[in-house]
């Protein structure tokens, strides 16, 4: 994957501005083309990142039960409008086989997938198959619920309206006692 090019980020922001009607060498906006460039190269670093990467390392340990991370906090960039969206990740899944990987591999999946331009959709599949797919546990659940700017801040306006995504595989699929045993537990309060 390519690197992010911020020299043209500098030169494309430089003609936003002017698009607008602003003069982008006063003072306020001098720097502003350059700040946004770097901006970009962090918000979208994970375009240069695989998130079953994070899954490659695994511990040997006899638990075959319930794993959940709740409450992970994302921001990404809505590729339609390249305004935020921000939310809550709750990542599930059942171990099969002693392969159990560690917590903060499920958090920086998350980061991985949630850092590049994106729809809500994809982060939730995306890292569901990225679980299915290197962990192979009897099961995974992904929830992600976020607030989108591009309904906040334009079009229907509505601030504090949230979004939900799901994305079920294996037995949590199957087993609807198995899929409301994590949503009780996401819906608890700590």
């Amino acid at each position: 994957m390519k690197e992010v090019n911020k020299e043209q980020i500098e030169q494309a922001v430089r003609q936003i501005l002017e698009a607008i009607g602003e003069d982008p060498d006063r003072e306020g906006l001098l720097d502003t083309p350059k700040r946004v460039a770097k901006m970009y190269a962090e918000v979208f670093s994970g375009l240069n990142e695989d998130p079953k990467e994070h899954f490659k390392t695994v511990f040997g340990e006899d638990h075959e039960e319930l794993v959940l991370v709740k409450d992970i906090a994302f921001h990404s960039m809505c590729e339609h409008h390249l305004v935020p969206f921000y939310g809550k990740a709750h990542i599930a899944y059942i171990p099969r086989g002693g392969k159990v990987t560690g917590l903060s591999k499920l958090a920086r999946a998350v980061e991985a997938v949630s850092k590049r331009p994106q729809l809500q959709e994809r982060i939730t599949s995306t890292i569901a198959e990225s679980i299915v797919e290197t962990l192979d546990p009897h099961g995974v659940m992904v929830v992600v619920e976020a607030e989108h700017m591009c309904m906040t801040m334009r079009g229907v306006r509505k601030p504090g309206a949230k979004t939900v995504t799901s994305a079920v595989r294996g037995i949590f699929k199957d087993d609807a006692a198995a899929r409301s045993e994590v949503l009780e537990h996401i819906k608890r309060a700590d």
